[in-house]
């Protein structure tokens, strides 16, 4: 026999050893006074005394009347204990007594007529004080009106968690009759997996007696009801006056709606939460497919588990073909695909920068013509066909277990770039309204910035090529020289430089040297570029010192509607190993002697051209087999976060590097001393002296 049958067992047998006060009797203190035929009081029990005053030494063997009734009471006294006496009918009802102080009291009696084996009748009157039982039914009519009339579920379970009591809410919740509750364990009842939460709860408040408030929030389904809800559950522990444990009290409130509106902010929040990094990390730089990544990094895995975003493939074609048929298919190039986790519906999505067709019947196409967005909550085989681009791709979307799907139009100013297309499998969720207004939202946001990066990228790669249209081409042929260089157009903006350099042979095997900057950007300032860049290759062919050329060149950028240049022009005379150079206002050139660390050339700094009416001067130094001339613009060394000093030194420590060949060194410095948003455009110009052969030299000019 297990312990709680044995409890069960013991339920009808007196308890051992001497009994202590309990339950509603105690409460009451009922008086129990007993009166032979006489009146007399035969029998008084300590209850009587608690009521009445008197003890059993001065109540027994009294006439009951007039010890216990006021005079003007007796009469009817006397009637009622006849009548009862007579008829052995009972008698209820509240009657005033005389307390052994004096003092009246109202007290509520039950009497009844009582017969011993010898034929002998007596009256018994049970007794109790009026008031305490008012208060007590009160409580009792209260607590039971409010068990059975409460919206609150309440259940009495025993220790060993088996009900013994339900109320009808909880009946109305569970969706089971009281009668299928009692008896049965809690488990029995609430058998899904969660609820071995309150179960271990109730073992805890039995063991410990302090009580848990609204402490635990199940949501499931209950035996009888198939919707899901949501309860909060409170429990207590059920003690007698004594303080033995009887069991432990269920509260149980539905709060379905609560649950569902704390539900609905919370993903309000995390929407507007996703919507704010959106527009922090989408559109960071004007990379068309940066942008797409950065779309796909956000969505997944906070909305999807796999996003692809596809534009249309005339969408990145500056030439701009026609749209394609209505019922032929639609070509599309890749640019990001994210995935949660490693899956095959991964592979299923086009790799960047692939262009794929797709028939005019699949989602993405429609998606692109009509410009509006589609949802398939629940996607089955015939919607992963066309989903997919081919039968093979829906294959893989099918064992991934591709469940759900959205695909929303990347739409900016009017016009449909592509579409943002999202899935989800190991997410047991279908996609909902909510999620397709999300989900639009962040691709509105990123069309934008792709059809910001496709015109910046339109206009950039114009620019550039006029750029590099202005920039020369090395000759075939240097005397005693190697000449390597570099453009770099800047990369946080679509306009163009006035940076450039030029590299062209004199008469006498010489060679001219040049690097300029013309201030500002944009096509006018590549425009004036063009135009110092043809003068002075005039002026070059006239022969004249570098300070003549200068002062010619300032002239003509006096006459260019505002623009100031800086310009280093060298002449290397391989004949003599000299080398004549002026500056106009521009950074020092650096110079690498063999065998020595580099330097910067202290030369005059001179003034920009532009300026008008300034005098420049010529330094005359001599180079060395081997030696290096390093000319470049301030786009190379200079930053917004480091001193320009401290730049050139970091400029001659990489210099002060040997490398093997001068196109080595061109891509060292470009790649230590620049960054990928870099405001300004870089040229540089290295030269290296080698051995001269040819002839004699040339008589002294």
């Amino acid at each position: 026999m297990s312990a709680a049958e044995a409890r069960r067992a013991d339920a009808g047998r007196p308890e051992e050893g001497a009994p202590e006060p309990s339950g509603l009797m105690d409460l009451l203190g009922v008086a129990a006074v007993l009166l032979n035929a006489d009146g007399r009081i035969v029998l008084w029990s300590p209850q009587a005394e608690d009521l009445y005053g008197y003890s059993a030494e001065e109540a027994l063997g009294q006439y009951a009347a007039p010890l216990l009734v006021h005079e003007q009471h007796w009469e009817l006294m006397s009637k009622l204990f006849a009548h009862v006496m007579g008829t052995g009918e009972s008698w209820a009802g509240a009657f005033p007594v005389r307390h052994k102080d004096g003092s009246t009291r109202l007290v509520e009696f039950r009497n009844m007529r009582l017969l011993d084996d010898r034929g002998n009748f007596y009256a018994l009157g049970l007794a109790a004080d009026e008031t305490t039982l008012r208060e007590l039914e009160r409580d009792v009519a209260l607590s039971t009106r409010l068990i059975s009339q409460s919206p609150i579920g309440l259940a009495i379970l025993d220790t060993d968690l088996r009900y013994v009591a339900v109320n009808p809410a909880l009946e109305r919740m569970h969706g089971l009759p009281v009668k299928d509750h009692l008896g049965r364990h809690y488990r029995e009842i609430m058998t899904a997996a969660k609820f071995g939460v309150p179960e271990a709860a109730m073992r805890e408040v039995l063991k410990t007696g302090i009580p848990m408030v609204d402490q635990s929030t199940i949501v499931g389904r209950t035996p009888g009801d198939p919707d899901q809800h949501a309860w909060s559950i409170s429990l207590y522990r059920l003690e007698d006056p004594q303080g033995r444990v009887l069991g432990v009290a269920d509260l149980v409130v539905d709060v379905t709606d609560r649950y569902q509106a704390a539900m609905e902010a919370a993903e309000a929040r995390r929407r507007l939460a996703l919507i704010a990094d959106g527009s922090a990390r989408i559109g960071t730089t004007l990379d068309v497919e940066q942008t797409a990544r950065e779309l796909a990094e956000v969505v997944v895995p906070e909305l999807a588990d796999v996003v692809a975003v596809d534009v249309l493939n005339s969408v990145l074609d500056e030439h701009r073909p026609g749209p394609a048929p209505r019922d032929g298919p639609e070509l599309f190039r890749a640019l990001a695909v994210k995935a949660a986790y490693p899956t095959e519906a991964f592979q299923a999505a086009d790799p960047p920068g692939e262009i794929a067709a797709y028939a005019a019947d699949r989602v993405a196409t429609e998606t692109v013509r009509t410009g509006q967005p589609q949802l398939i909550a629940h996607a089955d085989d015939t919607d992963l066909a066309r989903i997919a681009r081919d039968s093979h791709a829906a294959g893989l979307l099918a064992r991934a277990g591709v469940h759900s799907y959205m695909s929303v139009p990347l739409t900016a100013r009017g016009h449909v770039l592509g579409f943002l297309g999202l899935t989800r499998a190991r997410n047991p969720a279908p996609f909902g309204e909510d999620d397709l207004s999300l989900a639009a939202e962040l691709a509105a946001r990123a069309a934008v910035c792709i059809d910001n990066a496709r015109a910046h990228q339109s206009v950039r790669n114009a620019a550039e090529t006029l750029q590099r249209s202005l920039l020369p081409s090395h000759p075939p042929h240097l005397p005693g020289l190697q000449i390597a260089s570099r453009y770099r157009p800047a990369q946080a903006t679509y306009e163009i430089g006035g940076d450039w350099y030029d590299v062209f042979p004199l008469d006498r095997d010489r060679t001219a040297l040049v690097v300029g900057d013309v201030m500002g950007s944009g096509i006018d300032a590549a425009a004036a570029m063009g135009r110092l860049r043809t003068a002075t290759s005039a002026f070059a062919d006239l022969n004249l010192d570098p300070d003549q050329l200068l002062q010619h060149l300032d002239k003509i950028t006096s006459g260019l509607e505002h623009y100031i240049a800086t310009c280093v022009y060298a002449v290397y005379d391989p004949h003599r190993a000299e080398c004549h150079i002026a500056n106009a206002g521009h950074l020092p050139p650096a110079l690498v002697r063999s065998g020595k660390h580099p330097e910067l050339l202290d030369l005059p700094t001179g003034t920009p051209l532009g300026v008008g009416g300034a005098l420049f001067e010529t330094t005359t130094f001599g180079l060395g087999i081997g030696d290096q001339l390093v000319l470049y613009t301030d786009g190379l060394v200079e930053t917004r976060h480091h001193p320009i000093d401290e730049r050139l030194e970091t400029l001659l420590a990489l210099l002060d590097v040997p490398d093997d060949s001068l196109e080595e060194t061109c891509d060292r410095l470009l790649r230590e001393l620049r960054r990928p948003d870099d405001p300004d455009d870089v040229a540089l110009l290295i030269c290296r002296t080698q051995p001269f052969t040819r002839g004699a030299d040339p008589p002294q000019s």
